[in-house]
Parts: C-alpha cells; sequence; structure tokens
C-alpha cells in the first residue's frame, strides 16, 4: 500500500495509461473488457473502484473512478499522478447542447470550456484543450458543477456543443503538470428537451468508449 496517497490506496501498481470513468460500475465494465485476464483490483477505498492489469496491446493499463465532478476528479487524478500515471483519458457521458446531436453517439472533447468552481481553482480562464487524438468525431464541451439545474441557455451560449463535469478539471491537471490528456463521452441526455438514452444502449455505447479511449492511448 502506497503512503504517497491519501484517498487511493493501491493494492496494485498504476500504469502510465489511464482510462477515468466517473462511475465505478462502468470502471469495473470497462475493465472487464480492455484487461486481459481477471483485472486486479488497484483501489476500492471511498468507493472509488480502479483496476489495473494488461490491456490487449500487451501494455498495463489502469481504470480508475473519479466520482462526480472536478473536485474529485482532481483529487483522484493527482494522486493518480504521484503514483505514475501520465496519460489520461476521461471516458464518460455528456448532455447534448447542440440538438444536431443523438444519443448514443460518442464525441471527442476538441476543447472544455471552464464553467466549474474547480478548474478554475486550478488557474484556467479560457479554452483548455487535449494533447491526444481520440477517433471520434470533436466539438466543445463546458464543464459544469451542476448536474441538475444548470442554466442551459448560459450553456448554450458558451458556444459549446455539450456540458458535462470534469473535462476541464483534467485538463487543467494535465497542463500544471505536463502530461497527455484527452476526453471522450457517450451523448447521455439532451438537455433542452430531458430526453435520456436507456440503460441497454448506453452499455452498447459504453463498449465503443472504451475501445476508442484505448486506442488513443496506444
Amino acid at each position: 500500500m502506497s503512503s504517497l496517497t491519501i484517498h487511493l490506496r493501491p493494492h496494485e501498481p498504476v500504469a502510465e495509461r489511464v482510462l477515468l470513468p466517473g462511475d465505478p460500475g462502468r470502471a469495473l465494465r470497462l475493465a472487464q473488457q480492455l484487461i486481459t485476464g481477471v483485472p486486479k483490483m488497484l483501489n476500492h477505498n471511498r468507493g472509488l473502484w480502479g483496476y489495473s492489469g494488461v490491456a490487449p496491446d500487451g501494455h498495463p493499463l489502469t481504470v480508475q473512478a473519479t466520482g462526480l465532478g472536478g473536485p474529485s476528479t482532481a483529487i483522484v487524478v493527482e494522486e493518480l499522478v504521484m503514483l505514475g500515471a501520465r496519460r489520461l483519458v476521461r471516458v464518460g457521458t455528456c448532455g447534448a447542447l447542440d440538438p444536431g446531436l443523438r444519443l448514443g453517439q460518442l464525441l471527442a472533447a476538441s476543447a472544455a470550456l471552464p464553467e466549474d468552481g474547480t478548474s478554475r481553482a486550478l488557474g484556467a480562464t479560457g479554452p483548455l484543450h487535449p494533447t491526444l487524438t481520440l477517433d471520434a468525431p470533436a466539438g466543445v464541451f463546458v464543464s459544469s458543477d451542476l448536474f441538475y439545474g444548470a442554466d442551459a441557455a448560459r450553456l448554450r451560449a458558451t458556444g459549446a456543443v455539450a456540458v458535462e463535469l470534469d473535462a476541464a478539471t483534467l485538463f487543467a491537471l494535465a497542463a500544471r503538470h505536463g502530461l497527455h490528456a484527452a476526453c471522450v463521452c457517450v451523448v447521455s441526455d439532451v438537455v433542452a428537451t430531458g430526453e435520456r438514452i436507456g440503460e441497454e444502449a448506453l452499455l452498447a455505447a459504453e463498449a465503443e468508449l472504451g475501445r476508442v479511449a484505448l486506442a488513443a492511448l496506444s
């Protein structure tokens, strides 16, 4: 067990390559999909499930849940960096602000606008950019602190096509530490109408999410 970290209590090594779902259940499913053999539990402290193992390309991979929102993501990413992570891809969900987006499609962040408190506390004042390339359609995300009750009109006025909680924090930390990072999400809902993807469709999209993210790290 590492003495470096407080919130992550690793029982396995952290790979340089890390996938970052928010949801612990998604972390388990992606680890089962992308790690050869039985994934080894890296962390279960605070309900932040994480797994390490070897990906089909023969190189180590870690899948670590971050929880919800910028503050939790910032803690987890900082501690992963202490433990050796250097290339990180957020794999999550986003809400469509652009009516042209469809439920279940993958969307990569070409930039993240820092409308959340955590990325601004890290010094972000303008668009933050990824440094890894993802094989998915791309658009500008806006990162917000609110899942419920966000001002949809104001978010659309930023010019972003989708809203989520964590990308700006990840990109701000990547810039601070000289890391490589990216973000790819499944469009899970339409902000203007409240329409939401079904569970079966989300799980199907999640499998493609993992494949695209791992390819960016390979």
